[in-house]
């Protein structure tokens, strides 16, 4: 039995976007440094993940992505346990460069309600389709 309780284990970590932009608002160069930085911390990653090709793919604790067209690099948290100079290196690269850096939780966007219309149109399809069988 785990020493943590139930509902603690069940909380998802956060993670930390390091925005490709700078406080002044300039892009930051070079256009690739989110793909470097993750490169670097490929070999970090969850107990059984660990693999000899690891080196070619993304540690999940650091993965390039773009939100709203910007260049980021999603960390999270759980990097801390497993190696918290790595994190701290990331959090040092970014303070040193004046990048931007929010707190957060990536989740997958909801899809948007189909319009009535659309359902109208839907039943009347289902509608027609049960009447020719």
């Amino acid at each position: 039995m785990s020493a943590i309780p139930h509902t603690m284990q069940l909380v998802k970590p956060r993670e930390i976007f390091i925005r490709g932009v700078t406080t002044d608002g300039r892009t930051f160069r070079p256009s690739d440094w989110a793909e470097r930085l993750a490169g670097l911390m490929a070999r970090f990653r969850p107990v059984g993940l660990c693999r000899k090709e690891a080196h070619l793919g993304y540690s999940p604790y650091c993965v390039p992505t773009d939100v709203d067209g910007v260049r980021c690099l999603v960390v999270s948290e759980s990097l801390r346990d497993i190696e918290p100079m790595a994190f701290d290196f990331l959090l040092n690269f970014a303070r040193d460069n004046h990048l931007d850096v929010v707190e957060a939780c990536l989740t997958e966007a909801a899809e948007p309600e189909p319009a009535v219309e659309d359902l109208q149109i839907a039943r009347a399809a289902l509608q027609r389709v049960l009447q020719a069988a």
